[in-house]
């Protein structure tokens, strides 16, 4: 494994036949996996796989696996298409709304919960901004705007502006965020473009905060480079959150999990949510059970100071962000954080143990104190 040396990399690739570094029968296999779910990546981030390690964590993020054909999960697994009010614009959370802004990523991880998005970009991205912004415009209730795809910084960083300028033309809109793998799959996006830089700090300003959310996995994403864009963004002003899934064989163990979350602190990241995977599609060998999971992630907790365990574990469920919050030998115990029903925010919620669950539809409610004409909605809004 080798960190490419500080240039910009100005290649991606889309096609299993150019990966180099795989044999001529595994080039064959995958391209099967590949025709189904896309492949993606920049040649820096391919620069980080150590090659000669079958089970390397970051081969296991990019690189597409037959495992991905077992049949298993939906295609929309968090049902945000209940949430659609126009193509590209969902509206789950009262004060958020999500604009799917961009059908491109720097590289497609393979256990991606909307690789739907991949397959009929026209249909799920954000084609008529003036709508989205009439609509914002017309909610007062909605304070942050969240630009995710795809990846908004695949966009030039005049589109990019254009849609953010907009947005904080609207005076109720105090937060923009940005979620992003950028600083992941090709950190030259941030470190070779000022006027990126430079619209970030105009637009961060006393009447709204911009928050970059980033997608950090594993600890080796936290290259030379990566740090440095992290340090270019700090330096704009922007509040920066990370994300992560919890992804078998990638951050499955509590070491490597401690160790993330620490670097991301050393750097100045607020580790903001760690989600237990999607049920999505081809997701069946990335995906922890949630026990499993919650135990992991308490044991990672454990090893790292109060700066670096802000991160909550949570499950972005089709009736609301459920965080898991605590188990014992016969039960699990879980809360909505965030209910897209506001009755349902803050409801705990207590269930029969199961090791082999994935998601909340897995588990058999153990006890149930609240109306039986106020239940928490498995499947979204009625």
């Amino acid at each position: 494994m080798m960190e490419m040396q500080k240039q910009a990399a100005t290649r991606y690739l889309n096609r299993i036949e150019q990966l180099e570094h795989l044999s001529e029968h595994e080039k064959a296999q995958l391209s099967k996996v590949a025709e189904k779910f896309a492949f993606r990546s920049s040649d820096y981030y391919l620069s980080l796989i150590d090659w000669d390690d079958p089970d390397d964590p970051i081969r296991r993020i990019i690189i597409p696996h037959q495992r991905e054909l077992n049949a298993w999960g939906r295609l929309d697994p968090s049902d945000e298409h209940s949430y659609t009010v126009l193509p590209g614009l969902e509206h789950k959370y009262n004060s958020t709304v999500l604009l799917l802004v961009s059908s491109v990523c720097g590289g497609i991880c393979r256990y991606c919960f909307r690789k739907r998005v991949f397959m009929d970009s026209h249909k799920e991205c954000l084609r008529d901004i003036p709508a989205a912004i009439d609509y914002i415009r017309r909610h007062h209730e909605i304070t942050n705007v969240l630009l995710t795809g795809g990846d908004p910084l695949m966009l030039t960083t005049s589109r990019l502006e254009n849609i953010i300028r907009q947005v904080s033309e609207v005076g109720h809109v105090r937060i923009i965020r940005i979620g992003t793998r950028m600083p992941v799959f090709y950190p030259y996006r941030i470190i070779q473009d000022p006027t990126l830089l430079d619209m970030l700090s105009t637009y961060n300003d006393e009447r709204r905060a911009i928050y970059i959310m980033t997608h950090f996995v594993h600890p080796r994403e936290l290259s030379t480079l990566a740090v440095e864009g992290i340090q270019l963004l700090r330096r704009t002003g922007v509040g920066i959150a990370n994300q992560t899934p919890l992804i078998r064989g990638v951050n499955d163990s509590p070491d490597v999990l401690a160790k993330l979350l620490a670097q991301l602190s050393f750097s100045g990241v607020v580790p903001y949510y760690i989600f237990q995977c999607r049920p999505a599609v081809g997701n069946k060998a990335y995906t922890v059970p949630i026990e499993e999971g919650y135990e992991i992630v308490e044991q990672a907790k454990a090893r790292v100071s109060g700066l670096a365990k802000r991160a909550r574990f949570v499950m972005s469920h089709a009736s609301g962000k459920i965080e898991i919050v605590g188990r014992t030998k016969d039960f699990i115990y879980l809360k909505y954080h965030r209910a897209a029903c506001d009755q349902d925010s803050g409801r705990f919620m207590i269930f029969k143990s199961n090791p082999d669950a994935c998601w909340l539809d897995d588990f058999d409610e153990a006890i149930r104190d609240y109306p039986a004409n106020q239940p928490y909605r498995l499947y979204g809004p009625e």
